[in-house]
């Protein structure tokens, strides 16, 4: 198995938060402090410095001064005095969509803006502090604590159906069908561009070398995780294509990122650059209804519309769809009428 490189493995058995990094290959000489300043979730350099003079900060297993420049393949291991709260989940009394349940299952349709789990800056308001106060005593999987009947997630920006399991058989059955790559899994999305044809985009995905926050596709295994997504065209409106997206793996911001990859970002997507005017005319009455339309969906045109799988105890497949939600339908409707308002314009609908 190729080990992903750069990333952070998290020791779930101690008290304290620790870190473990293995330097990429490619990585510049840069001072440790700096490293790890884009590498440690909401850490700031001063607390990095004073890991370092606490002798908390290894690199191959001895302890060095903040003016160390990193190394490629350097293992740099740290220990912050930060409990970590992701495994700490508080029950709270808030709304959930509910699309299906039985003794084994629940779908649920989740609304844009709410998130999967807690983690830093997000430890309550979430999915699971949602379910927790409903559901008691939810399975978990390994190395899965604080994120009880989660076998998948979507993100925060993102609406639609997410799978969540009752009790531990459901939980390994329904897990081993993700692993299996057999759950059907399909999003709808608004991208920039027009896509001439259907098509599916694979790479491997990892963790951007200039921004942390955001995904990258690469040529290097080492580099990443395999993910693949097919997508099909549904309709085209000049400026920007609706597509159905399938994904055939799982990885974090998959289509966002694959979308980007390819030259067509997700519209209104702030985080891969689609919350700017990427195509169409230089007319200020188009520029006004673009900048109408991120003002109506302040968030990634994305939807998971559909959700298929076995069922774990009746071995029978099952399938779910859930409507667009209000705002991606109202973007979606603007387009139309745009576009067919002034299709006969000359030059209005020009590039």
């Amino acid at each position: 198995m190729i080990k992903e490189p750069d990333v952070f493995e998290q020791d779930e058995q101690d008290l304290y938060e620790h870190l473990r990094v293995i330097v990429d290959k490619g990585q510049s000489l840069l001072r440790i402090d700096k490293f790890l300043m884009y590498r440690v979730e909401n850490a700031s350099r001063n607390r990095i410095q004073n890991a370092i003079d606490a002798g908390n900060v290894l690199v191959n297993d001895k302890v060095i001064k903040a003016s160390y420049r990193v190394k490629p393949l350097d293992v740099i291991s740290v220990v912050l005095p930060h409990p970590p709260r992701d495994t700490e989940v508080y029950p709270e009394n808030l709304p959930i969509n509910i699309v299906y349940e039985d003794d084994d299952v629940l779908v649920v349709n989740k609304e844009a803006g709410m998130v999967v789990h807690p983690g830093y800056n997000n430890y309550t308001g979430t999915l699971v502090n949602a379910l927790v106060y409903h559901f008691q005593q939810l399975p978990t999987l390994p190395g899965n604590d604080g994120r009880p009947g989660l076998v998948h997630r979507i993100d925060k920006d993102t609406s639609g159906l997410l799978l969540i399991s009752k009790n531990e058989r459901s939980m390994t059955y329904l897990a081993r069908q993700f692993f299996d790559h057999s759950i059907t899994r399909k999003y709808i999305a608004l991208v920039w561009g027009d896509l001439e044809q259907d098509g599916a985009v694979t790479g491997y995905i990892g963790r951007s070398v200039n921004d942390r926050r955001v995904m990258s596709i690469y040529d290097d295994p080492e580099k990443g995780k395999w993910s693949v997504t097919h997508y099909k065209v549904l309709e085209r409106l000049s400026y920007v294509t609706l597509i159905e997206c399938q994904l055939e793996t799982g990885r974090t911001h998959q289509i966002r990122a694959h979308m980007k990859h390819i030259g067509h970002p997700l519209f209104s997507d702030a985080t891969y650059g689609g919350d700017k005017i990427l195509k169409g005319a230089v007319y200020s009455k188009y520029k006004q209804f673009v900048e109408n339309c991120f003002e109506l969906m302040p968030r990634q045109a994305l939807h998971a519309q559909t959700l298929g799988f076995t069922h774990p105890s009746t071995k029978k497949y099952i399938h779910f769809e859930a409507p667009l939600p209000q705002d991606f339908d109202a973007v979606l409707q603007k387009w139309r009428k745009y576009i067919g308002a002034n299709a006969t314009q000359n030059g209005e609908i020009s590039d």
